[in-house]
């Protein structure tokens, strides 16, 4: 593999922004050097930032691209290719693929089928073949109200790189869904759900929440440790479910919806990740807490890119304008999800780590992505 060299370019270390220059090689940062010469054969970034790839922890990207519309099943191999190629131009280097386990097979509802298994396969065999473009790991959303969870679990083992499994409990009064309304508008907005359909799938959640969720916790937390997964855990709302989270071994909460929620985690040393979107658009879509506040509180360690995957990015530049820091909004999208899900190799620009890197151009409240390169190998 021959040397790429990034010169005059503003490098995004851990605690500062400094002009200079990133060689490559070998698939490894081999040389950080500082000024804004240009040598022979480099690429000039023109004074463009250059960051560490960004690590998307939880992204529901991939769904939209295997089902473009409702009832369409898009062939699956096109749907990840264009996923992953979609991810490397919005600067993603690493990316933890959010695949549901725990399927609803009876009842009125029956519309959550089982699916992360033999879309998981596909995944790995992309990957194993070479034809990815960016690092896919596996992120298990845990549905506890379901019926297949504990029997989908089983079927995944350390062999897979599952490198997350969350905890999510859906059950209509709980966590996200505490506001029953909120889950009415939900509901009948994207599944067309008469007023008396709606009350049947309340009534059904909460008795399969209530005769399940102990078992299925359980399952999960076996599986969590089976196949070597940090656990995170989803919707915390009260200090008392944050302290249960400790209990499990959480090691980041995924969007907590309240300040209390995100408070608590912080005295137990949990990581909080909130959505991009949240941040780009001043509040939650769901009315949980804003983003922006958990981060002027200093209670925003981690963002995830959620629905959009270009959100990553444009969030993490504006947080950096809310801290007036940019290296430590980074952080929020390199350094800190590396942290969380054990992966020591990335999320930081400094010699001997993994050269995941992209090449940025702020524009206005947004940003241009001039290229992005994974393992060395320019991938955007």
């Amino acid at each position: 593999m021959s040397d790429t060299v990034l010169a005059n370019a503003r490098l995004v270390l851990p605690d500062a922004v400094i002009l200079g220059s990133l060689g490559l090689r070998d698939g490894l940062i081999r040389s950080i050097e500082t000024g804004g010469r240009v040598p022979p054969g480099a690429i000039d970034c023109e004074g463009d930032l250059v960051l560490p790839g960004l690590i998307e922890l939880h992204t529901d990207n991939l769904e939209r691209h295997i089902q473009p519309r409702p009832g369409v099943d898009w062939p699956h191999a096109a749907a990840i290719l264009a996923h992953d190629a979609e991810l490397a131009g919005t600067g993603i280097t690493t990316v933890f693929d959010a695949l549901r386990v725990g399927s609803v097979v009876t009842g009125p509802r029956g519309r959550m089928s089982e699916y992360a298994r033999a879309l998981a396969t596909e995944i790995i065999d992309l990957r194993h073949a070479g034809h990815l473009r960016i690092d896919h790991r596996l992120h298990l959303r845990a549905e506890l109200c379901s019926e297949t969870l504990a029997d989908e679990l089983d079927r995944f083992g350390p062999e897979d790189d599952v490198g997350i499994i969350s905890l999510m409990d859906h059950t209509p009064g709980q966590r996200q869904f505490r506001d029953v309304a909120q889950l009415r508008t939900y509901m009948q907005g994207k599944h067309g759900m008469s007023d008396a359909e709606f009350l049947a799938f309340v009534a059904e959640q909460r008795e399969m929440g209530d005769r399940v969720r102990a078992a299925h916790e359980a399952a999960a937390l076996r599986a969590a440790t089976r196949c070597g997964a940090a656990l995170a855990s989803h919707d915390d709302t009260t200090p008392e479910q944050v302290l249960l989270s400790a209990a499990q071994g959480v090691t980041f909460a995924e969007f907590p919806t309240t300040l209390a929620a995100a408070v608590a985690c912080r005295d137990a040393s949990i990581q909080v990740m909130m959505g991009a979107p949240n941040l780009i658009r001043g509040g939650s879509h769901s009315g949980n807490v804003a983003a922006a506040d958990l981060a002027q509180s200093g209670l925003l360690d981690i963002l995830s890119s959620d629905y959009v995957p270009a959100a990553l990015l444009t969030a993490a530049l504006r947080l950096g304008a809310i801290w007036d820091d940019l290296p430590r909004a980074v952080a929020c999208v390199t350094a800190h999800p590396a942290r969380a899900t054990g992966l020591g190799d990335r999320g930081t620009l400094a010699v001997g780590l993994r050269a995941d890197v992209v090449r940025v151009a702020p524009l206005g409240p947004a940003a241009i992505v001039k290229g992005t390169w994974s393992r060395g190998n320019r991938v955007a």
